[in-house]
């Protein structure tokens, strides 16, 4: 009772703060890191193709200028405006071009890289001569563990578009986008950490400016934009090795079991337990891993009090016990 009440009080702060917490946590358990691989100073003609890769979610900010994006498996191209952000959460391939014939001025990544001589320090400088055009791009990833897992990455759609990032997501990140700007590819020390380190806010805050922009419910993740149940997720991944039922939850959302019950499933296409407990095997799998982990200390930090309990648990949810799991993850990684 006293982690209910303890929630319920902490549910009164402001939506924006408890949303950021709660993808903190999720983000932080995916082991994101972020990576800025390089700043741009193109001219028309141009294009880029950027090839797919795993485990990771792409972003560009248009610092300066514009240019249409064209994201593999999405039917129409997109209009990157000065001040625009867009974040590309599962890794496809996509093209990046001035505007016009995209099929002659498109060019594979590493031909440009290689046309340009880029050496991965700097400015990437490629295109043609038309100065007067120049587009400016801040580009990056953010890589996760690839054995990680969760709904919230899994079911974001092709691309989130962000226009007038910066202004819309308030002044001060408005400021740090300025200074990732400022700073990647620049000659001061350390810019190039320091807008490394920058850039690691930015996808919790696309992320969060997605969610509440109304759209989340058509992907399957309508209850991060609902205010009552959104206070339960974060309270459970505040505690999660608590006791929590769906009655202790809907408690937390301000509702009767049964109506959370209903709209969880409703908005998340799944149980509210199914959620719970997917999570807490994500955190045992981190667990496992570390050094001089053990079993029961695995199975505590997912909420289990018996080994065996926990053990079935991992089972039906990974496809492995916990022995066969860690024993399969250092193999690949010794």
């Amino acid at each position: 009772m006293q982690i209910v009440q303890r929630a319920v009080h902490a549910a009164g702060r402001e939506y924006g703060d408890l949303m950021l917490d709660l993808l903190s946590d999720i983000l932080t358990n995916l082991s994101m890191r972020g990576t800025i691989y390089f700043r741009t100073s193109f001219t028309k003609p141009w294009g880029v193709g950027v090839p797919a890769y795993e485990n990771v979610a792409r972003f560009h900010f248009a610092h300066r200028g514009q240019c249409m994006l064209r994201v593999d498996g999405v039917a129409e191209p997109v209009l990157l405006s000065q001040g625009d952000l867009v974040i590309i959460p599962h890794g496809a391939s996509h093209d990046l071009y001035c505007g016009h014939a995209p099929d002659e001025t498109v060019m594979p990544l590493d031909r440009v890289l290689e046309a340009s001589d880029y050496d991965g320090a700097g400015v990437l400088v490629y295109g043609g001569e038309e100065p007067q055009s120049e587009t400016q791009l801040i580009c990056g990833h953010f890589s996760f563990d690839p054995k990680a897992r969760h709904i919230l990455m899994e079911r974001l759609p092709p691309y989130i578009h962000l226009r007038n990032y910066g202004e819309a997501a308030g002044r001060w990140l408005e400021a740090t986008l300025r200074m990732i700007g400022d700073e990647a590819g620049g000659a001061k020390m350390g810019g190039d950490l320091i807008a490394l380190k920058m850039s690691e806010t930015i996808l919790a805050q696309a992320i969060r400016s997605f969610i509440e922009g109304g759209a989340a419910p058509d992907w399957g993740l309508g209850a991060f934009s609902d205010n009552h149940i959104s206070r339960a997720l974060d309270a459970f991944h505040k505690a999660p090795r608590e006791g929590w039922t769906v009655e202790s939850l809907a408690q937390v959302a301000g509702m009767s079991r049964t109506s959370f019950a209903v709209r969880f499933q409703a908005l998340m296409e799944m149980t509210p337990l199914e959620y719970l407990t997917r999570w807490r095997m994500e955190i045992a799998k981190k667990q496992l891993l570390q050094s001089g982990t053990s079993l029961t200390d695995a199975a505590e930090s997912a909420g289990y009090a018996s080994d065996s309990a926990f053990s079935r648990a991992f089972k039906k949810e990974v496809g492995l016990t916990p022995a066969e799991f860690r024993k399969s993850e250092m193999l690949v990684r010794s």
